[in-house]
Parts: C-alpha cells; sequence; structure tokens
C-alpha cells in the first residue's frame, strides 16, 4: 500500500475510481461504474469489485496487482466427499443417471433409524415393481409404516448371534439401529437431501448421500459383532428381494474364500448381476481384508477439508489448526503460557497451576490422547497441542477446548511467546478449511496389500472418502464430549474408517447402474478401477499419510482414488463371467469340494484352469527358480465404433515387461481384442515393486489405466 493511504480500503476505493474506460467497446451495454462489494483484512489482502473485461484489463497494469478470478458460484453442503469426487448437478455421473433414480441398495450393517431425516422420501420415485422385500414389524420398536420410497425394506438378522451368545437372548429382533453404524453408512451412499445440518458447527449444509435417488434396503445382521451366518442369510435375503448393489462394511478376518460368507453370498450376488462394495478393513499396515475377486474391496482416503480453529495471538499474526471441539467457544486475548515444566500436559495436579489460561503442549512429551483427556480433566481454558499425529486427527474428536498444530507452525508460535512479555491468545473454534492439501491421501488405519487369502490378486482395488465422512447418525450414540461427563448427542456425525470408504463406492456403482442398466458387476468394476485417479490436489502422485506423506504405492490405493465421472465413459473394460473366476480358482489349485462350496453348483469345471482377466495386474513370485510371468488379458470396447489404443507402460524397477500387441484395433463396438504382458525379474533387487499399464486411445480422449505390482519372496 502506498504510504499515502490511511488504509488499504481507501487504497481500494481510489484504484477502483481510477479505472476510466474511455473507449468504446462491445460491453459498454453491461458496463456500469466499479463497484467495490468487499474489502478483506485477513483471508487475503484484496477486495471484490464489479468490473467490465477492459476495466479488469486496466486493473491488472496497477502497481501491487497479484492475481484476479472471477466469483464462484457456492452451495451449502455437509458430505463434502460429493464435491470433492467432482459429482456435480451440470454434468458428468449425477445428471447421466438421474442421481441413481430406481436403484436400490442394499446395506448389510447394524440397523437404520427411519426417523432421520435422511431417510425421507420427497422427490423419491415409487418403489420399483421388481422389488420383493419389505419392511419388517417388530412391535413398537420398528414397524412397517416407518418405511416408505426412500427406505423401502429393513429386515434383522440375529438368530446366529443369539445361539452363539453374541446377542442377548432378550434382544430384539429389529432392525432399528442402536450403534449407528448402519444409519451413517446407508445414508452416506443413498441418504436424501438434507439441509442444514453439522457437527456441532462443523461440516455445515446440506447432507445427501452418493446416489441421492437411489433406495435403501437394510439388512440389520450385526451389532459391533455378529455372526457370519447372519450376514449370509442377509445377503442371501437381498439376492432375492432383488436389489442391485450390496454394501459390506464389515469382514470376517483372512480365512479362505470357500469359508468366508461374504465371498460366498458375494459369488451368488454377481452371478445374478448384482454388484457388491465391501470395506478393505482399518487394520493398516496389516492386509487387507475382503480380498474377494468378484467383490470390489475399498480402501479408504483423506479429504480436503479440515476442521479446524482459529489461533490469533496477541500481535494480531494468526494460524489455523485442527480441532473439533464441539462448542461454540470463543477464549478472546486469554494469557498464553508456553514453558517447559507443562509442556506434557499430562498431569492434572500441575496444570492447576495455570487454571483458566491457554497452555502449550507438546506431543514431543506424552501421546496427544492422553494429553487431551488430562486436559479435559482440568480447569485450564484452553491448550494448544503442537503434533504431527496424523491417525488422531484422522480418526478422533477432542473433548476439551484445544486446537493442534504442527510443529512447523510451532515455530510461528514460540517466536511470538519469547518475545512477549505478557503473551496472549484468541481461538475460534467450528471452522471448516475447504482445499487442505495433499488431498486425497491413503488413510492411515486403512489395511494394506499384498491379500493374504489370494495374493494372486492385487487389493485393494481402489479408494474412496473415509475420513471425516458426515452422515445420519442415531442420538442414543454419543457423538462427542465435552470434558469427561458432558455426553452430546446429535443426529449427524463424522466418522472414519474404510466402513466409510465402502458405501461411496457402492453409491458410484448405483449411479453407474442407473447409468448402464447394461453393465454387468465386472464390467463397472473395471470402469472404476481403470479411470480411477492417481494424482491428488498437490498436483503429484497420491500420497501416503502412514508412510510420512511419501507417494502411496498400489499395495496401499489399488487403482488409486475413485473418480465418478470417468468411470461413466471408460473406454474399454475387462469384462469377466462366473465361470471366468472358477478357472482362475482352479489354476490356484483350489479343490472341486471347495469350489463348489463357492458357486453351490457342479455347472462349473476346471477343464480350463486360466489367469483372470482383471483390470490389474498382480506378478506373485514365491521361491521358485521361475523369473517370468505371463499375464492373458481381454478388453471390450464400448466406446466408439472405431477405435485404436496403444500401449504405455510404466516399467516396475528392475523388471522388463513386454506387452504384445502394443496397439489394439477395434473395427466395432463392443468389439474385443486380447494382449499378453510378460514381466522378467531378474534384475529385480527389492521385494515389491510397482508401475502401471495405459491404453491410450490414439485421437481420442479415453486412458484406461491397470497399476502392475510385482512381489518377489527371496
Amino acid at each position: 500500500m502506498p504510504k499515502a493511504f490511511a488504509s488499504h480500503h481507501d487504497w481500494y476505493l481510489a484504484i477502483i475510481d481510477s479505472l476510466e474506460i474511455t473507449s468504446v467497446t462491445n460491453s459498454d451495454a453491461l458496463k456500469s461504474m466499479p463497484t467495490l462489494i468487499y474489502s478483506y483484512d485477513n483471508a487475503i489482502h484484496g477486495f471484490s469489485v464489479v468490473l467490465s473485461l477492459e476495466e479488469l484489463q486496466k486493473l491488472q497494469n496497477y502497481p501491487g496487482f497479484v492475481s484476479a478470478y472471477p466469483d464462484k458460484i457456492i452451495k451449502l453442503h455437509t458430505t463434502h466427499t460429493m464435491e470433492f469426487l467432482s459429482l456435480n448437478n451440470v454434468s458428468g455421473l449425477w445428471p447421466a443417471s438421474n442421481y441413481g433414480k430406481g436403484v436400490i441398495i442394499g446395506l448389510m450393517d447394524s440397523g437404520v433409524r427411519p426417523e432421520s431425516k435422511s431417510y425421507n422420501d420427497d422427490g423419491m420415485e415409487e418403489i420399483p415393481k421388481r422389488w420383493k422385500g419389505f419392511c419388517q414389524d417388530a412391535g413398537d420398536d420398528f414397524n412397517s409404516s416407518m418405511c416408505n420410497r426412500k427406505l423401502i425394506g429393513a429386515r434383522a438378522f440375529y438368530r446366529s448371534a443369539k445361539a452363539a451368545k453374541l446377542r442377548g437372548e432378550s434382544d430384539d429382533d429389529s432392525p432399528r439401529d442402536t450403534y449407528g453404524h448402519g444409519t451413517h453408512t446407508s445414508t452416506t451412499a443413498a441418504g436424501n437431501y438434507v439441509k442444514d445440518v453439522s457437527f456441532f458447527g462443523y461440516a455445515k449444509g446440506t447432507a445427501r448421500g452418493v446416489a441421492p435417488r437411489a433406495h435403501v434396503a437394510m439388512y440389520s445382521v450385526s451389532g459391533t459383532t455378529g455372526a457370519g451366518s447372519d450376514l449370509l442369510a442377509g445377503m442371501d435375503q437381498a439376492i432375492e428381494d432383488g436389489v442391485d448393489v450390496i454394501s459390506i462394511s464389515m469382514g470376517v478376518g483372512w480365512i479362505p474364500l470357500y469359508e468366508d460368507p461374504i465371498a460366498i453370498a458375494g459369488f451368488a450376488a454377481m452371478e445374478k448381476g448384482v454388484f457388491v462394495s465391501a470395506s478393505a478393513g482399518n487394520s493398516g499396515p496389516r492386509q487387507v481384508e475382503n480380498s474377494i475377486p468378484w467383490l470390489l474391496t475399498v480402501a479408504a482416503s483423506t479429504i480436503d477439508r479440515q476442521n479446524s480453529a482459529n489461533l490469533i495471538f496477541g500481535n494480531g499474526m494468526s494460524t489455523i489448526g485442527w480441532s473439533r471441539f464441539p462448542a461454540n467457544a470463543l477464549l478472546e486475548n486469554v494469557p498464553l503460557v508456553y514453558n517447559e515444566t507443562f509442556l506434557a500436559c499430562n498431569s492434572s495436579e500441575l496444570l492447576l497451576e495455570v487454571s483458566g489460561k491457554i497452555v502449550v503442549c507438546s506431543e514431543d512429551y506424552g501421546w496427544i490422547g492422553d494429553q487431551i483427556q488430562t486436559l479435559s480433566d482440568s480447569a485450564v481454558a484452553g491448550a494448544i497441542i503442537i503434533s504431527s499425529n496424523t491417525e488422531y486427527i484422522e480418526t478422533k474428536d477432542i473433548s476439551c477446548p484445544g486446537v493442534v498444530i504442527t510443529p512447523v507452525q510451532a515455530t510461528q508460535l514460540i517466536n511470538y511467546v519469547t518475545s512477549t512479555a505478557n503473551p496472549t491468545a484468541t481461538l475460534r473454534f467450528q471452522q471448516d478449511v475447504l482445499g487442505a492439501k495433499p488431498a486425497p491421501a491413503v488413510a492411515w488405519y486403512s489395511s494394506r496389500g499384498p491379500s493374504r487369502t489370494l495374493p494372486s490378486i492385487l487389493k485393494p482395488d481402489l479408494m474412496a472418502p473415509g475420513s471425516q465422512v458426515l452422515a445420519a447418525w442415531v442420538p442414543s450414540t454419543p457423538s462427542a464430549f465435552i470434558g469427561s461427563n458432558i455426553v452430546l448427542s446429535s443426529d449427524y456425525t463424522l466418522s472414519s474408517g474404510t466402513s466409510m470408504s465402502c458405501p461411496h463406492a457402492a453409491g458410484v456403482a448405483a449411479l453407474l447402474k442407473a447409468a448402464h442398466p447394461e453393465w454387468s458387476p465386472a464390467a463397472i468394476k473395471s470402469a472404476m478401477m481403470t479411470t480411477a485417479s492417481l494424482v491428488g490436489n498437490d498436483n503429484s502422485p497420491i500420497r501416503d499419510n502412514r508412510a510420512n506423506l511419501t507417494f502411496a504405492t498400489p499395495l496401499d490405493m489399488g487403482a488409486g482414488q475413485i473418480d465418478p465421472n470417468k468411470a461413466l465413459d471408460p473406454g474399454l473394460i475387462y469384462e469377466l463371467s462366473a465361470q471366468d473366476y472358477v478357472n482362475h480358482l482352479c489354476l490356484l489349485n483350489f479343490t472341486m469340494k471347495q469350489i463348489l462350496t463357492i458357486t453351490r453348483s457342479s455347472k462349473y469345471d476346471c477343464s480350463n484352469p486360466s489367469d483372470l482377466n482383471y483390470p490389474s495386474f498382480m506378478a506373485y513370485f514365491k521361491k521358485t527358480t521361475s523369473t517370468t510371468h505371463e499375464f492373458h488379458r481381454t478388453v471390450t470396447n464400448i466406446g466408439n465404433d472405431l477405435a485404436t489404443y496403444k500401449a504405455y507402460v510404466r516399467v516396475p524397477r528392475g523388471t522388463s515387461i513386454t506387452v504384445t500387441p502394443e496397439t489394439l484395433v477395434f473395427s466395432e463396438k463392443y468389439g474385443k481384442v486380447s494382449f499378453n504382458v510378460s514381466v522378467d525379474i531378474k534384475q529385480m533387487k527389492k521385494k515389491v515393486a510397482h508401475g502401471s499399464l495405459v491404453w491410450e486411445q490414439v485421437g481420442g480422449n479415453h486412458t484406461v489405466t491397470s497399476p502392475i505390482v510385482v512381489v518377489r519372496k527371496f
């Protein structure tokens, strides 16, 4: 700002007044006097203004000009993952699928709270005539009148859980959700629009699911634990009822496919054309669960929304840190204490000395979870915790009026308190920051590959938003705490896990099913995988929160972050039939009895053991003398009638890759062309290497990407 002006506002006014356009232009009819709307002092140094194009061009030549951009149209929203996935009302998968109209999503979960506004049926079509299910009467607790055109079915399956003493004999056999998990996952997948919701002031806006016009059917098969046979019964009923998509945010651990109720029922669902989405597990870095070839296995990612608090120092400088303190608290110019004596924040007795003040804590002296518990039991006014613990920030809440800042941000704090006689600070909660980078990143907790049960298939398949997802909840289950004694309930909550990423993928599958009803489950999976994104919002490869934000690998995230709009038009697909899956089990030396356990039918045989026509490549070398692995794949053209694709390979380090042929030529839509990929590991020195195969359309817009992972057991 030139010294002649008393304030930035005065300077901006002077600039605008000087924007005189004297020449006659085509925009004169639209041009009026330039109008200052806002001047900003904190968020940015600048202003918003109504200008003609000519006035803007003149403004760009003024000293001090940095940049200008058109104002953006924003809409209130909560489940921000929809915007993060680029789902919008103008173009792409939402309008193409009519928001999932007519599709039925079945949830295997803990039940449903029918009173939630997310199950309102405003704008919903009539229940599809093919639907054979119903809403269960369970006395006063739950009755069929609680269902509608959104929530079209709800049933409970708890017999085995009672027999195994996992559930009390007196417990109701009701589909009512008393835990919250099923209500959250089902509304993430297909909740209707609900305005003006938030998590105690965070993530404010309109809640809705990925497929807001899809119908929901709940199969209550578990509490915090449940019986696999109850789950099997629920899936069996869902197939009978006529669901199009099944979402399963639970797992049974690392057991053989022929003992896995999800694998067995999932095979039957696939045969009937039902798409099944399953969570990868929350045991990262332990191995992925639900690694079943005929299911989509979904890892979890972070999003670009950070729940925050503003931290303002007494000298006017400020920073934004992480917080989810669930109250509209404002600590204004409170004395700030930074002293090594208190940095551990692990002694309630010691913290008595700083009662009524904001104390600085550091995780270098103790675990953040213990510190927050101690602070919650103390009489401090607030806390600033220095930590880079991504695990806690991704999955936990904060029960004391505190903010978490990084060690880099702490430099500003330390400089202030060490140079000021009586430092103070102000804390303002219930803030949200959009555009936080890097995002997406692989969530800290998300389980990783390779699969323990079937290492020949790369799992997980892809990842979807799973951290701090806002969706409907049950008020009988606590949502947040203030201190140790105040329990808060809410109709909506933020939750993290692959349980949350799984229904995101199920919702996308429902949209694709609505847009392409002729697609098989394998085609939908292929479209989602081969169009997944590998780049974050910092324009670098997707990163891994668990590995200090180093670049993620396909063992962490599969094919990458789900990209719904691109999946609408993938160009090529890797198609699979039930017999194809059986052929691969034969190749893996499953016995016919084991295969029969999965397929339930003797119509499948082992006359043609073969590699699986999967949209990813997993070369798993055991301790043998073999150093080569051959893949055979066939792709189907679902794009233009005439199309040519050329292969581009990012070769895994220490290997050599040969693709034959290197060019695929299609003479018609739905034409099929086969190719081979040969992997040689003679020069491979490490246990794991990864790359990719990209089929790029010549003169077209399609790129079909498959990850390649090579694992060598020395």
